[in-house]
């Protein structure tokens, strides 16, 4: 990865935003951080970055803005989010149960739960590079933490 390569700043819609749990609120934070400290993100056809991503829900799509450092504005592809509702659907059951496993289950069975977590992540985050194909491109670790974000805007408080 080079330094023009990669994205240094995301931020997430506030009024997509829902009310999450500590530990969603914790998740999306690590997700953010792991995201800036190490990523592969350029946009075909620019001369490169570093980039700023802004992410939004808008009329039930993702919108994704792409920006130059310094702010200006490259573009902003809008995305269906209906090949992902299987997956967030899933993800957000997974997800429930891990939290619950985690305060109460044994290490084996929050390892299988996590199994099946890590599973969805890694479907999605091959979605995610399937249908960013030609608009931006991505490695499979950022796209598995921008599927965190993602999901994090679904989060309902």
């Amino acid at each position: 990865m080079s330094d023009s390569q990669c994205l240094i700043g995301v931020t997430l819609d506030e009024a997509s935003l829902g009310r999450g749990s500590p530990d969603q609120d914790h998740e999306r934070a690590v997700a953010i951080y792991d995201l800036i400290e190490r990523n592969s993100f350029s946009v075909p056809g620019h001369a490169g970055g570093p980039y700023l991503v802004h992410l939004a829900v808008v009329e039930r799509r993702l919108a994704l803005e792409v920006r130059q450092a310094d702010g200006s504005r490259i573009v902003t592809h809008v995305l269906s989010l209906t090949p992902f509702s299987r997956i967030i659907k899933d993800y957000a059951m997974v997800c429930e149960s891990y939290y619950g496993a985690i305060r109460t289950s044994t290490p084996a069975q929050i390892e299988a739960i996590d199994m099946g977590r890590r599973g969805l992540h890694d479907e999605a985050a091959a979605l995610l590079i399937e249908r960013l194909a030609g608009k931006v491109e991505i490695d499979h670790d950022t796209a598995r933490r921008l599927f965190t974000l993602i999901y994090a805007l679904h989060w309902k408080g």
